[in-house]
C-alpha cells in the first residue's frame, strides 16, 4: 500500500475488486476524508483486465467534476502517478450500499424504498439530461448513507454522448440487473437505467431479484422473454399502485417505460403521497425528535439515531393489546415510545414498563424464546428494532446500542422487579 498517491495521504484500504483497489484518503488541501480508486493497469498481468480497467478510468477521469448532484458520488479528481491511474471521490463514512437491504429478512420499509428510489430516478434524470448513461445500475452501485441520504456510484462503464472513451467492449453491466436491449446488445438509451432502477426496486421491496437462474444464458432468456413474478405474491402488504410503478419501469419494449427518470420519480411521488395518507404514522423527522427526548437515546449521536430508526417499525397498540407472546421466538427489540406496557408470565401480571424502557432481551440469543407475555397498559407506541437490520448499521451504533441496552437489562436484574423478555 502507497503512502500517499499524488497529494493524497494513504490511510488505509477499504475495498478491491478485479479492476482496481480502493483507498481511504485524506486531502491536506481541503481538509477533508476522500476515497482513491487506483486500477490494476500496467501492474495486470492480465492484458484483457488491463485493458478494461484502463478504459474504466478514462470514463470516470472524463467526469470530473461533470455531474454535481446531491445524490450522485462527485468525482472530485484523476490523474496518474507512477504508474498508478487514480480516481479521487467523495468518502461518505458509516455508507452502507443496498446490497445489504436485499434479502427478503432484511428488507427496508416500504416507504423507505420509495424515497430511495425517487432519489435515484432524479438523479438518473440529471446525469441523462447531460448525456450521461450509468450502464451499471445495481445494489451494490448505490450507497444509503447513516442520514438516509443516497449516493449513485461507479460510473466506470458509462456511456458518455460524444465521446469514444467509455465505449467499453467486453462489459455492459451487471446480467441480473440489465435491461433487455442490453442483453441483446441493442442500442442503450437512457430508458435502460430507468429498467435497472425498476429492477433495483423489485429486489429492495421482495428481497429477490426479479429473474433467477441456475446459468447465465438462461438468466439472459428470461430478461428477455420472461415475465417476472408479481411482487404482492412475495410481499403481500406492496401496494397495487407501487407494484404497477414498477412494472412500468420494467417493460420489456423500451417504448412503454418511464420516458425519463423525472417521470419515474412523478410515479412514486404520486404513490408516497397515498402511502402517507393512508398511514396514521407520524413524520420520520418527528420520530427522531421523539427518540432524542427518550433516556434511551440519550448517548446517541443524531447519525446513529437516524440509523435505528432506519432500521425500526413503529406500531401503535391499543388497551391491554398483546405485543409479545410467552413463547415465542422473534428477533426483535421493543423501546417503548409513548405509554406503558404491563408484563406477565404464567397468566399473572408481574410488573410493568413505563416510556423510554425496552424490552425483547431474549433477541440476543438466537432461537431462545420469549419469557414473559408483554401487553398494552393503556393506548402505547413501540419501536421494533429488528436485530437482522441492527446487524447492518455502523459498528459505533451497534456498540452503542448494545450497551443501553444491556445496562438497562442489568439495572432490571438488580432490581429483581420485572424479568427479562
Amino acid at each position: 500500500m502507497p503512502e500517499r498517491i499524488g497529494k493524497y495521504e494513504i490511510i488505509k484500504e477499504v475495498g478491491r475488486g478485479s479492476t482496481g483497489v480502493v483507498y481511504l484518503s485524506h486531502d491536506p488541501y481541503y481538509g477533508r476524508d476522500v476515497a482513491i480508486k487506483v486500477y490494476n493497469i500496467e501492474a495486470n498481468d492480465d492484458p484483457d483486465k488491463a485493458r478494461v480497467a484502463r478504459k474504466m478510468f478514462l470514463s470516470e477521469a472524463h467526469m470530473v467534476g461533470m455531474l454535481q448532484h446531491p445524490n450522485i458520488l462527485p468525482i472530485f479528481d484523476a490523474g496518474e502517478e507512477s504508474g498508478h491511474y487514480y480516481v479521487v471521490t467523495e468518502f461518505v463514512h458509516g455508507a452502507r450500499t443496498l446490497a445489504a437491504y436485499c434479502r427478503p429478512d432484511n428488507l427496508l420499509r416500504i416507504d423507505d424504498v420509495v424515497e430511495i428510489v425517487y432519489k435515484c430516478a432524479k438523479a438518473l434524470y440529471y446525469s441523462h439530461g447531460r448525456g450521461v448513461i450509468h450502464r451499471d445500475i445495481k445494489p451494490s452501485n448505490v450507497m444509503l448513507t447513516v442520514e438516509s441520504d443516497v449516493r449513485i456510484i461507479d460510473f466506470g462503464i458509462a456511456i458518455v454522448a460524444d465521446s469514444e472513451i467509455s465505449r467499453i467492449e467486453g462489459i455492459a453491466g451487471s446480467p441480473s440487473y440489465m435491461s433487455p436491449e442490453q442483453v441483446q446488445s441493442l442500442e442503450i438509451t437512457n430508458r435502460s437505467d430507468l429498467y435497472s432502477l425498476g429492477a433495483v426496486m423489485y429486489e429492495l421491496l421482495t428481497g429477490f431479484r426479479p429473474f433467477r437462474a441456475g446459468n447465465l444464458s438462461k438468466l439472459l432468456h428470461q430478461i428477455v422473454y420472461a415475465t417476472a413474478p408479481p411482487i404482492h405474491t412475495l410481499r403481500a402488504d406492496v401496494p397495487e399502485e407501487l407494484e404497477s410503478v414498477v412494472a412500468t419501469a420494467m417493460q420489456k419494449d423500451p417504448e412503454k417505460r418511464f420516458r425519463t427518470g423525472q417521470e419515474f420519480a412523478a410515479g412514486l411521488t404520486r404513490v408516497h403521497q397515498r402511502l402517507r395518507a393512508e398511514s396514521n404514522k407520524i413524520d420520520r423527522h418527528e420520530q427522531f425528535a421523539m427518540l432524542r427526548r427518550l433516556k434511551f437515546f440519550h448517548d446517541f449521536s443524531h447519525g446513529e439515531i437516524w440509523e435505528v430508526l432506519r432500521a425500526s417499525q413503529w406500531q401503535d397498540y391499543a388497551d391491554n393489546e398483546e405485543i409479545v407472546k410467552e413463547g415465542e421466538m422473534d428477533d426483535r427489540f421493543y423501546v417503548i415510545v409513548s405509554g406503558g406496557v404491563k408484563v406477565g408470565r404464567l397468566g399473572k401480571e408481574i410488573g410493568v414498563l413505563d416510556t423510554g424502557e425496552c424490552f425483547g432481551e431474549t433477541s440476543y440469543v438466537r432461537g431462545a424464546k420469549r419469557q414473559a407475555t408483554i401487553k398494552a397498559r393503556g393506548s402505547v407506541t413501540v419501536m421494533k428494532v429488528s436485530s437482522t437490520l441492527l446487524e447492518q448499521v455502523s459498528a459505533s451504533c451497534q456498540l452503542r446500542f448494545n450497551k443501553v441496552f444491556l445496562r438497562s437489562l442489568i439495572g432490571r436484574l438488580q432490581g429483581n422487579d420485572t424479568p427479562a423478555s
